[in-house]
């Protein structure tokens, strides 16, 4: 499984910490920035995740910023992408069993301790279909793509 992930200048730190853990799952990782801590603006870093998983380049991505909203906001912008801000190892199954969720997007300023569970959750976790597909398919609709 191949990982895009991407964050601001306030997940940066730990954007390092959850790519360690990706790899030590033994999964691939590229990273999309930013790289310091000089201001960047996260919807470019979104755009960019989220376009390379939507054209099927990697299977999944991880976004970071300070709460995860923007990130999660921007990313949803992206046609194809269903972009989960999760808090616990519970939203990360459920948002990949129930709502096929393609990216992740965590918090950097608060969500350290809970990192491991958390991605290891949603990228350990498949998709139920089922009942499941039909909301799915609802979701693509609304974003103008083929049900």
């Amino acid at each position: 499984m191949r990982i895009a992930i991407g964050s601001d200048h306030r997940g940066v730190g730990f954007k390092q910490d959850v790519m360690k853990l990706v790899a030590g799952a033994g999964l691939d990782c590229q990273d999309f920035g930013c790289s310091g801590a000089e201001p960047v603006d996260y919807p470019d870093i979104a755009a960019a995740v989220g376009r390379a998983v939507a054209a099927g380049e990697y299977d999944r991505g991880i976004l970071i910023c300070g709460t995860g909203i923007g990130m999660s906001v921007a990313a949803n912008k992206v046609r194809g992408i269903r972009a989960a801000l999760c808090h616990s190892a519970f939203a990360a199954r459920r948002a990949r069993q129930h709502n096929d969720a393609n990216i992740l997007c965590l918090a950097g300023e608060t969500g350290r301790s809970r990192a491991p569970g958390v991605v290891g959750a949603f990228l350990a976790t498949g998709f139920e279909g089922g009942r499941h597909q039909r909301r799915v398919d609802k979701i693509r609709t609304l974003e103008g793509g083929p049900q």
